[in-house]
């Protein structure tokens, strides 16, 4: 700062001087550091609590994007490791340390690689899609991986010929020869077992060679078609030299691979050196020392095979086999005792699984590689031991059930244990005792996984291998265990955190352990003062062990400390009761060093690929018992167990053709058997539900019992390949499409489905989407468009009701009426949009006009015209007599006066086609004015989210501002078009009726029609008429037979108010006080017939009471019936403005095109006339 203060010119001086302004921007910049690092710290700590334990402790098998790897790793090379004062003894164990792990790396490479390669070789490809030359194309694909095995067989083959001469260079019987260590008690266990773990790889791969017919078959045709080139090279575009050298390499190959000679060929290598070096076949010693370990080995497998406490003594048995072949081949002697002891075994476990489906026999194999031992046994016991292996597979079949019990409790009771064992806060005072407890759970789970997965694989290779048939009831317990076996690895998943947390404390505790005991040995051998090389060497091997322990718990610092303890342990320098222990805390740090690995492995599915067929039935079981519906998760996840094998296929163009094959395969059988069935099984149960009134089926759940099929949509999604399988969605999905695509079919049918998913949501949890599809109900008959294309059909076949605005079929073939209302109209419309409305009042027009020209004919017509003119003028005489009212005597004359004019054949007079012509015109408007009402509903539903109707935003506008593209102002100016409609419509609606009494008004009241004028005075007979007929359809409702019943007919009172109104008659039909005069007609009729009552109730006279009771009840009905026309006439005349002459109107109009003229400045007005509009 002070150079560049120096620097500074000097008009800058100014600033040397302090205003404190400085100080003031400091503090502030602080103050929102300070105010930075808080908010900063508080989202740290949200951060923190989102990670907290408690909810990290639970780990999902299927949604964890990571994985813990708790193996321990370090860099150490076995040479930093080997490292004493004893330079000899660092060797030897260096050279055997360098062996075992090569053996464990082939080992790993054949698990993993060649296996793998073997057994999926020919899988994804159907026969059925498999096309002539396939099989060669496949084959040669094959090639460079038979290369590649090829290749390792031949370095198996160097490493157990350099194993063996170690061995027999250690112990060796000549005297000449200088002995490297005094071998006397020293016997390197894990050597042989680490040998017999490579012979098994061999016999393993000869196994799987030796089974697969695939693999066979395709290399003959392969050799076929090598002959067909070997003819014509040219056809092929290959070169002759070229072809004898591949031909000599696959002549190489089968005889190296394909002859199922592997293992043979590794035994029966000359391991005596012809140039001097390591005697094998005639080293004493070393044949004894073989031997001596051959039998400890057996010793500790025959001990725990088939017991609860079995780990991997099946695999060491087969190593343990190898290894006897091994022997007999080197040095040629048979120990017959021995040879029955390995044999006897097989009675105990007739068959062990080498790998995913091969399984493999103990007594074939040694009956066949170890012949001269085998002839010294008789044929009843190489028999009893087929008789035990089919007598073994009867006995598991009907233990099956059982066992799943058994394992069931034994499972779960165990991870309730590792719940609360981990969930267990750790004491400081009780943190040893604590550490053993969890260790020896985890031990006990894995033992758990080992017997289960023993028990699974031997049982299905074996009904495989026999070509025996399983019972469903077998395959279900079998599964039922492999979920078991699953649920053990999850256990062990779930609880990721805490095992790895754990598994690090055990470790050191356990190598504490093994330190303590070494300690006490090392102290005992130091504290003998004896010099021996011998007692050298073990000091100097504990010393080693020591060392060893005091690092990570890898897998080669643990292989040195077995080895150096295999120098360490003699001279007794252990007692036995402390050996033991030692032993099995090094058997235990093995296992919890790699608890993940070793669990995984154990629970391995991979063989249940060989056996998907089970799946099916494990399905349709699964479907049948779905209360532990959730157990389908632990079955998936066995199912993909198969997959990382998969991926070592080399057959096929990519590893991922066969992964597809298998997913397709497995979502086949998953909708086949599960999905499918769920699906039609829930949409029967709805339909049934909502259709219960037709008794279609026994639905008592105690007769025909209950299937909950809701626990399958309370599962978690399902994980499989890159995708989650969501039952519940699934089901859902197809319901929805279902529902929908036969709501489209049947729009009728609506309500139904929408019932049914209502009760899907209610009964199931099932989240359905509604299908907005424009509904129509069960009760509607006819679309607008329908009615509009027959409207004279629709007016004579409905009747017409003025308050609940419906109209109801008149007559029907079923055994229900249809109904039309507002709600079906407005979906209507919906349908086919608003300008069907003013189409439909066009088509009303029209038929309006026809029946108009009738009714106007039967106004002309000379008898009904004279009748009318005499009844208005004998009104115009008597009215001053009569109080201003119609004679209802005159009306009843003109009614059955006009019966003597004619009749139709079914009995109705003139009068009552006119009644009934004068209803369908009020049909007509009845049905326009539902088609308003019905538009007003449709444009409020559509409007409804619409926030304020009064402040609509110009969307145009804001989309311009922003600069938008231009199909986007287009989109605007299209948006805001329909809103302004909507808004329009929704707030005034068209005035239809106005718009049909205006075009037809200046036609009836015009003088050229001069006749219609008469038309008030047909009301009051018409209205008689009316009433009669009404009576008579109402009295046919409580008949048996209904034809002709009905309750309401409203367009009767409509047509004859509309007509009025054309006519501007509305005060000369007032002026005859027609409906007041019918009351004063039947009130006195009433009070005569109550007099008459009176008199004949003190004659006491029952039936003429009867009559008049009857009289009375008639007269009341008449005058209701009466009462309720009046009320619809008057109702229907609110329509038209009755209260309004013609006159009037007509100067309002003036009034109000002047005031419209002056408001907006004598502009032109845009009102187009009713007339123009209807044409």
């Amino acid at each position: 700062m002070a150079a560049s203060t120096e620097t500074m010119s000097p008009d800058w001086e100014f600033d040397r001087y302090d205003d404190g302004s400085q100080k003031i921007h400091a503090e502030v910049q602080l103050k929102n550091y300070g105010k930075f690092l808080e908010e900063y710290t508080s989202q740290l700590r949200r951060i923190e609590n989102a990670l907290d334990d408690s909810i990290g402790d639970v780990w999902d098998f299927n949604l964890d994007p990571i994985a813990l790897k708790l193996v321990p790793y370090e860099q150490s090379s076995l040479l930093e490791l080997i490292r004493t004062e004893n330079k000899v003894l660092n060797k030897v164990i260096t050279v055997y340390a360098a062996l075992c792990c090569e053996i464990k790396k082939l080992k790993y490479e054949a698990e993993t690689k060649f296996y793998n390669g073997l057994l999926f070789y020919g899988e994804g490809a159907a026969e059925s899609s498999m096309v002539e030359g396939d099989s060669q194309i496949q084959m040669g694909r094959f090639f460079s991986f038979l290369q590649e095995l090829s290749c390792f067989v031949n370095r198996c083959y160097e490493v157990v010929m350099n194993v063996v001469h170690q061995l027999a260079a250690l112990y060796t019987g000549s005297r000449n020869e200088p002995k490297m260590i005094e071998t006397t008690g020293v016997h390197f266990l894990p050597m042989y077992e680490h040998l017999g773990e490579l012979l098994t790889v061999l016999l393993t791969l000869d196994e799987i060679i030796e089974n697969h017919a695939t693999l066979k078959d395709h290399w003959t045709m392969y050799k076929r078609l090598l002959k067909s080139v070997h003819h014509n090279p040219v056809k092929f575009g290959i070169q002759e030299d070229k072809l004898k050298p591949f031909e000599k390499l696959l002549l190489k190959l089968e005889s190296h691979l394909l002859d199922g000679m592997l293992f043979q060929g590794c035994v029966e290598q000359q391991f005596d050196s012809t140039n001097g070096g390591v005697s094998v076949s005639k080293n004493g010693t070393f044949a004894e020392e073989f031997a001596h370990n051959i039998r400890t080995i057996f010793s500790n497998v025959e001990l725990k095979l088939g017991e609860a406490s079995e780990m991997e003594q099946r695999e060491r048995y087969v190593g343990l086999c190898g290894l006897y072949v091994l022997y007999f081949q080197i040095f040629r002697t048979v120990d017959k005792k021995f040879y029955k002891s390995l044999l006897d075994v097989c009675k105990k476990v007739p068959a062990i699984t080498l790998t995913a489906n091969v399984i493999w026999y103990a007594d074939s194999f040694l009956i066949q590689k170890v012949p001269a031992a085998a002839k010294q046994l008789d044929r009843k016991s190489l028999h009893s031991i087929k008789a035990q292996r089919e007598s073994y597979l009867q006995t598991r079949a009907q233990s099956l059930a059982k066992d799943v019990q058994s394992y069931y409790v034994f499972v779960s009771s165990w991870m309730m244990k590792m719940e609360a064992i981990l969930a267990k806060e750790q004491k400081v005072d009780k943190f040893a005792e604590d550490l053993t407890n969890r260790c020896n759970i985890f031990v006990q789970g894995f033992l758990y996984a080992c017997g289960l997965s023993n028990s699974i694989k031997t049982t299905m290779n074996l009904y495989m291998s026999m070509q025996k048939p399983m019972t469903k009831t077998s395959v279900k317990s079998l599964c039922r265990l492999v979920e078991l076996l699953k649920a053990i690895e999850h256990t062990f998943h779930r609880r990721s955190m805490v095992v790895a947390d754990s598994v690090s404390h055990i470790t050191q505790h356990l190598q504490h352990q093994a330190l303590t005991a070494i300690a006490v040995a090392k102290k005992r051998v130091i504290s003998d003062k004896k010099y021996s090389e011998k007692r050298l060497d073990v000091l100097s091997a504990l010393v080693l062990a020591e060392n060893t322990l005091n690092g990570p718990s890898t897998r080669q610092r643990r292989l040195v400390v077995s080895l150096a303890l295999s120098v360490g342990t003699q001279m007794k320098t252990f007692k036995d009761e402390e050996l033991l222990p030692l032993l099995i805390v090094l058997k235990k740090l093995d296992l919890i060093s790699e608890l993940r690995e070793r669990v995984r492995a154990q629970c391995d599915c991979c063989f249940l690929y060989w056996h998907r067929a089970v799946f099916p039935i494990y399905l349709d079981d699964l479907y049948e018992n779905a209360v532990d519906a959730s157990r389908i998760h632990f079955m998936f996840s066995a199912l993909w167990s198969c997959v990382p094998s998969m991926m070592h296929s080399r057959h096929l163009d990519s590893y991922k053709l066969l992964l597809q094959c298998y997913d397709k395969e497995i979502m086949d059988v998953l909708t086949e058997h599960l999905l499918d069935k769920l699906c039609k099984e829930i949409e029967k149960d709805l339909r049934l539900s909502v259709h219960t009134h037709l008794k279609l089926d026994e639905r008592n759940p105690f007769k025909v019992g209950m299937k909950d099929l809701a626990y399958f949509f309370s599962l978690k999604p399902i994980r499989f390949f890159d995708r989650f399988i969501d039952i519940k969605a699934y089901v859902t999905h197809y319901l929805d499409k279902t529902f929908y695509n036969l709501t489209t079919v049947a729009l009728h049918d609506w309500a139904t489905y929408s019932e049914m998913r209502n009760l899907a949501t209610q009964r199931y949890g099932l989240t359905m989407t509604e299908p907005h599809l424009p509904s129509q109900t069960l009760e509607q008959g006819l679309d607008v468009l329908e009615i509009m294309r027959n409207i004279h059909v629709f007016v004579s076949r409905y009747l017409y009701n003025l308050n609940n605005q419906i109209f109801v079929e008149r007559t029907s073939n079923n055994k229900h009426l249809n109904t039309i209302n507002i709600r079906h109209i407005a979906n209507s419309i919906r349908t086919h949009g608003t300008g069907i409305m003013s189409t439909t009042v066009n088509f009303t027009y029209q038929f309006l006009r026809k029946k108009f020209y009738i009714f106007s004919q039967f106004m002309y017509d000379e008898h009904i015209k004279s009748r009318l003119i005499k009844d208005i003028r004998y009104f115009r005489e008597v009215k001053d007599q009569n109080d201003q009212k119609y004679p209802f005597e005159r009306a009843e004359k003109f009614n059955r006066g006009i019966r003597k004019l004619g009749l139709t054949p079914d009995g109705q007079s003139y009068l009552d086609q006119f009644r009934q012509l004068i209803s369908q015109i009020g049909n007509a408007m009845g049905y326009v004015r539902m088609i308003r009402s019905g538009g007003l509903h449709c444009c409020s539903n559509a409007i409804r989210f619409v926030p304020d109707l009064e402040d609509i935003v110009n969307f145009e506008e804001l989309v311009k501002e922003e600069g938008l593209s231009e199909e986007t102002q287009k989109a605007a100016r299209q948006l805001d078009s329909v809103l302004t409609d909507l808004t329009r419509n929704s707030a005034e609606g068209t005035e239809y009726f106005k718009m049909l009494v205006d075009v037809f008004a200046p036609e009836f009241r015009s003088t050229k029609n001069i006749h219609l004028r008469n038309f008030y005075s047909i009301v009051p007979p018409l209205t008689l008429n009316f009433v009669e007929h009404s009576i008579s359809c109402k009295e046919k409702l409580n008949k048996k037979n209904k034809v002709g019943a009905a309750f309401t007919d409203d367009g009767f009172a409509m047509g004859v108010a509309y007509i009025l109104k054309l006519l501007d008659q509305y005060q000369e039909f007032d002026s005859l006080h027609w409906f007041q005069s019918v009351r004063e007609k039947y009130m006195k009729e009433k009070r005569a017939v109550s007099k008459q009552q009176n008199v004949q109730s003190a004659n006491q006279d029952e039936k003429l009471l009867q009559t008049m009771n009857l009289t009375q009840k008639r007269l009341e009905i008449y005058l209701q019936e009466f009462e309720f026309l009046y009320f619809s006439l008057s109702s229907a005349r609110i329509f038209f403005r009755a209260d309004k002459t013609a006159a009037e109107e007509n100067q309002e109009k003036k009034e109000k095109e002047e005031t419209s003229k002056l408001s907006t400045g004598n502009l032109p007005s845009n009102s187009t006339s009713s007339d123009s509009v209807m044409k």
